[in-house]
């Protein structure tokens, strides 16, 4: 069984109130979790937030939630609160990030696809990087990747170096990779990294997984052709609504 979780926090630095804002008369959180309710391989979809405005609103339109603790540093921390809520056992949990109101169902099936074995214990998605201009844009998270398409490294620069060509023409000569950021976990392996230290290269790279990387977690990382449009910034959102 599998339960999609929606983390939603009230604060944010750059965009207070994000999840509520309203995207053509319905809130963002509301389109994210109406999304995520058609996919066919999700057992249930719940927020997990600390706040009572985002309570409210999800049991408002109809939708299951949680309340977490206001502690917790990333959603993989709120996911395992709500998680340990749920009366349900649930042997997967999917994050599935609250800030992108047109996630494609069909791309969180790509990701619960690749946990029928049982046996994977973390999972994400990646997408080809086709640019120069992608490749060095240090908001995107690059994957080094063993033959098995699991996780080597994460950075925000660009590895591997290509040796005798102009880096304008390094995506040209090797397959990159670019982090596309929604998780999957199996129950035991969550519990075990949201006790996990913060780690030297996870403070490095301000990239949470790599904790888990040093702790000697394997990554299976999936291949999605769906575009994120991910809402950062009031910006972000002035150009989501063209696509609407």
């Amino acid at each position: 069984m599998i339960v999609g979780i929606i983390p939603a926090r009230y604060a944010s630095s750059r965009f207070p109130g994000k999840p509520l804002i309203d995207i053509k008369g319905k809130s963002m959180l509301q389109r994210v979790y109406e999304q995520a309710a058609k996919s066919k391989m999700l057992n249930k979809v719940i927020v997990a937030t600390d706040d009572e405005q985002i309570f409210n609103h999800v049991k408002k339109f109809g939708g299951q939630v949680v309340m977490t603790a206001a502690h917790h540093p990333s959603g993989t921390d709120r996911c395992w609160d709500a998680l340990q809520q749920l009366e349900e056992d649930y042997q997967y949990v999917i994050n599935i990030q609250g800030d992108e109101p047109l996630i494609e169902p069909a791309q969180i099936d790509e990701l619960a696809a690749i946990l029928q074995d049982g046996k994977t214990a973390l999972a994400t998605q990646m997408m080809a990087i086709d640019s120069y201009e992608m490749l060095f844009d240090k908001g995107e998270v690059k994957i080094v990747l063993n033959v098995n398409n699991e996780a080597l490294y994460f950075s925000r620069m660009v590895i591997p170096f290509i040796k005798g060509f102009d880096e304008k023409e390094w995506h040209l000569h090797h397959a990159y990779f670019r982090h596309v950021g929604m998780y999957a976990y199996r129950k035991d392996v969550l519990e075990k990294i949201t006790q996990l230290p913060v780690s030297s290269l996870e403070k490095a790279e301000s990239l949470e997984q790599l904790r888990w990387i040093e702790n000697g977690f394997s990554i299976k990382c999936v291949a999605t052709a769906y575009e994120s449009h991910c809402i950062d910034t009031p910006e972000d959102l002035e150009k989501l609504l063209h696509l609407f």
